[in-house]
């Protein structure tokens, strides 16, 4: 498998032909690689994935982990190869279930968490929120295993604004899951 080169331009059907273990996204055609993702970054992921799942038990809903493609602004007919953009949340909540298919999800979620490392944390920070808020996306978590928070925002009139700071004591509440609290102390239990 040939890796993307510096400055190249990429789509989703390139994306398709990279190896499983390749960690990369695609933002506007541009390849960007991620790290391995830490032991603490992996155990906070864990247990915020168990936490939502174990909510959605039965319901329509759906959380899935990373690694899951989601192509944030594919519309119905794109060919692989219109689509520019492939992100990787860390945690991705889909309600429509006709945004899932083999490849993961076409559009946006309704909840995406992201786990910031001190690589990714610029990226987290401003072009994911930029891209979350274009395509949509009614909740993103940005959670902080320095500081041990989980900002929330939440899309409101097509941006996504800061809506609370929860602390590593605080039951923070999902807004777009009705009765859906996570609570912190277990997600920062390390």
């Amino acid at each position: 498998m040939a890796m993307p080169a510096e400055a190249a331009r990429y789509t989703f059907a390139d994306f398709l032909t990279w190896g499983e273990n390749e960690r990369i996204e695609l933002v506007d055609g541009e390849a960007v690689m991620m790290a391995p993702p830490s032991t603490a970054h992996q155990l906070i992921s864990g247990e915020l994935f168990r936490q939502l799942a174990n909510y959605l038990e039965g319901k329509k809903c759906r959380a899935i982990p990373a690694p899951f493609a989601v192509r944030l602004f594919e519309r119905e007919g794109d060919s692989p190869e219109a689509v520019k953009t492939v992100v990787e949340p860390d945690i991705s909540v889909v309600c429509d279930g006709e945004k899932l298919d083999k490849h993961g999800c076409k559009g946006a979620p309704d909840l995406v968490v992201e786990i910031l490392s001190p690589s990714t944390q610029r990226h987290d920070r401003l072009v994911k929120l930029d891209l979350y808020q274009r395509a949509g996306v009614r909740e993103y978590w940005i959670i902080s295993p320095e500081e041990r928070t989980a900002q929330v925002f939440l899309l409101q009139n097509g941006l996504l604004l800061p809506h609370e700071v929860y602390g590593k004591e605080d039951v923070a509440k999902v807004n777009v899951l009705d009765g859906c609290f996570v609570e912190l102390s277990k997600v920062f239990s390390e």
